[in-house]
C-alpha cells in the first residue's frame, strides 16, 4: 500500500497492530479521525492514554479497575463466599449482562496453553489459592470457556483447589465445545451459571 504521507503511514501501522484489523480498517480508522474535528481527536487520544497509564487492576480478584479494590469487590450487597473464576474481564462483563449472579469474580488474566507457553505460572492461580485461605469461601464455580484450553485449566486448578473444604462447581454446558464465554447469549449464559453442576460430575 502507497502512502502519500509518512504520518498517515505510521499512523495506519499503529491501527493495524489492534487484532483483527487489517491495513484497509486500519486505513479507513485513521481517514475517519482525520475528517473529525481536532478537540474530538484530542479527547479520543487523551482517553487511551489516560487508560493506558491510570488503569489499575483490583488487588483481589485482579479484575480492570478504577481503584485498587474493584467495584464488585467492594461491595457489601455480593456474596463474597462465592467466587466465580473466569479468564479475563470480559468475561466478568458478560456474567454480569445475565444478571443471575451474586458473587464475586477471580480473573485468571488467560488459560493454561503448552502451545502458546503459558502454564500455571503465568495466571493468578496463586492468589486464588490465597483467597482461600484467607476468607470464608463456600463455592468456587469455574467459568471457563468449553474449549481445551479451558478444560486443561480447570482440571489443574481442582486439583489445587481440591484440599479446600468447598464446594466446586462449573457452568452447564448449554455452551458448545469450542465456545468462547464472551460470545455467548446472555440467556444461555445464565442459565449455565444457574445450573452449575459439582466439578466432579462434569467428569462422567
Amino acid at each position: 500500500m502507497n502512502f502519500s504521507s509518512k504520518l498517515l503511514e505510521d499512523a495506519v501501522a499503529e491501527f493495524a497492530k489492534l487484532p483483527g484489523v487489517g491495513q484497509k480498517t486500519a486505513l479507513r480508522l485513521v481517514l475517519h479521525l482525520l475528517n473529525r474535528d481536532k478537540e474530538e481527536v484530542q479527547k479520543f487520544s487523551n482517553a487511551v492514554s489516560k487508560l493506558r497509564n491510570e488503569i489499575q487492576f483490583c488487588q483481589s480478584c485482579h479484575n480492570i479497575s478504577d481503584l485498587k479494590v474493584c467495584e464488585i469487590c467492594a461491595s457489601h450487597k455480593r456474596d463474597h463466599s462465592l467466587i466465580c473464576v473466569v479468564e479475563d474481564t470480559r468475561d466478568v462483563m458478560a456474567i454480569e449482562n445475565t444478571n443471575q449472579y451474586n458473587g464475586v469474580y477471580h480473573v485468571l488474566g488467560g488459560l493454561i496453553s503448552p502451545m502458546d507457553g503459558i502454564g500455571p505460572g503465568d495466571l493468578q492461580v496463586d492468589t486464588l489459592v490465597e483467597r482461600l485461605k484467607e476468607n470464608g469461601v463456600k463455592e468456587v464455580i469455574f467459568a471457563l470457556s468449553a474449549t481445551m484450553e479451558g478444560d486443561t485449566t480447570i482440571f489443574y486448578l481442582h486439583k489445587r483447589l481440591k484440599q479446600f473444604a468447598i464446594n466446586i462447581s462449573t457452568i452447564a454446558r448449554g455452551i458448545a465445545f469450542g465456545g468462547e464465554l464472551e460470545y455467548v447469549d446472555e440467556i444461555t449464559l445464565g442459565r449455565s451459571i444457574v445450573t452449575r453442576v459439582p466439578y466432579e460430575n462434569s467428569l462422567s
